[in-house]
């Protein structure tokens, strides 16, 4: 475990004043990564991968959530929660995993970016056949998976860049820059979506849990889950029947699971309607099992899926 030392600020300055130090030695700021990096703690894929794609060189990033675990359901050992209060800086999404909560609270870290404040939040998931009226939400009310929309992810990207410039103001360019690059690509993910979900002959998709209302909202799609925003929640007799109903109104050719979750539920209900089923990844982690290495690639599998199940031309 590396350990920040810190010399004090009167040594500092006259051994500035000496020249016994290099230029450099005499910044205000000290991170504590290998060679001088940034030491960035992020709470689950989403978030680590922002940090990567903004920090670059200068950050040196840690995940909480190990590959293969279910982010919703995470527990952190003593370990995680100490070296989590040694981080330069942490991002993460408040509401998603409440053991990360209570931590990021108690670490003391200066430098945080609550990926929750900043863009807008809304409540999916009680929607029954498509009817969804947007409402603003906060709290354990709000969807969290903003991610999953490319304009939102833009906006927390926005926000990761101002935090990571905080915690090393000499990298603030680079951070813009890698910022800037980020979310070009992040509009070209956006038009992708938004030209490739053209034309389609049904707006309709049934999936294993509610992670996916800010893509279907920003798309004009309608997101059916069989869970609500828990994963691992059971439905009740009445949603399945109501699933039934969507299905054959709709015409749904597809329930989608995932990769992370247990398909069981989803593979049971596309066994009884005698649909097919595919996998919409809500890139929660990449595994061996994900469709694509990073989350634009999974991205652009998600898409692909999506084209299929709602019959694009």
């Amino acid at each position: 475990m590396n350990v920040r030392r810190r010399i004090p600020t009167a040594v500092l300055a006259g051994a500035c004043g000496l020249g016994l130090l290099a230029l450099s030695g005499c910044s205000a700021v000290t991170t504590g990564g290998s060679g001088g990096k940034v030491r960035v703690t992020a709470s689950f894929y989403p978030m680590e991968f922002l940090a990567r794609q903004i920090g670059g060189d200068h950050v040196e990033v840690s995940n909480l959530t190990k590959p293969g675990v279910e982010p919703h359901d995470l527990e952190l050992t003593p370990q995680q929660t100490g070296r989590l209060g040694e981080s330069d800086a942490i991002v993460y999404l408040k509401g998603l995993q409440p053991a990360v909560d209570e931590a990021v609270a108690q670490s003391g870290v200066k430098n945080v970016a609550d990926a929750a404040t900043m863009t807008s939040l809304e409540e999916h998931g009680a929607e029954v056949d498509g009817h969804h009226h947007g409402h603003s939400a906060s709290g354990a009310d709000a969807d969290p998976h903003i991610w999953l929309d490319p304009v939102k992810y833009a906006e927390v990207a926005k926000g990761v860049s101002a935090t990571l410039a905080k915690a090393d103001p000499a990298h603030k360019a680079d951070f813009q820059k890698n910022t800037d690059a980020l979310i070009k690509k992040l509009d070209g993910l956006n038009a992708d979506f938004r030209d490739g979900l053209k034309n389609r002959a049904s707006d309709t998709f049934l999936t294993t849990h509610a992670a996916f209302g800010y893509l279907a909202e920003r798309y004009g799609l309608t997101e059916e889950a069989i869970n609500g925003l828990d994963p691992e929640s059971e439905p009740s007799a009445n949603r399945i029947k109501n699933l039934h109903a969507v299905a054959e109104k709709h015409h749904v050719s597809t329930v989608f699971f995932e990769t992370l979750a247990n398909p069981a539920t989803a593979k049971a209900l596309a066994g009884d309607l005698h649909l097919k089923t595919d996998v919409l990844d809500p890139l929660e982690g990449i595994t061996d099992a994900s469709r694509g290495k990073d989350y634009f690639g999974v991205m652009h599998a998600n898409l692909a899926a999506l084209q299929k199940a709602l019959g694009t031309k």
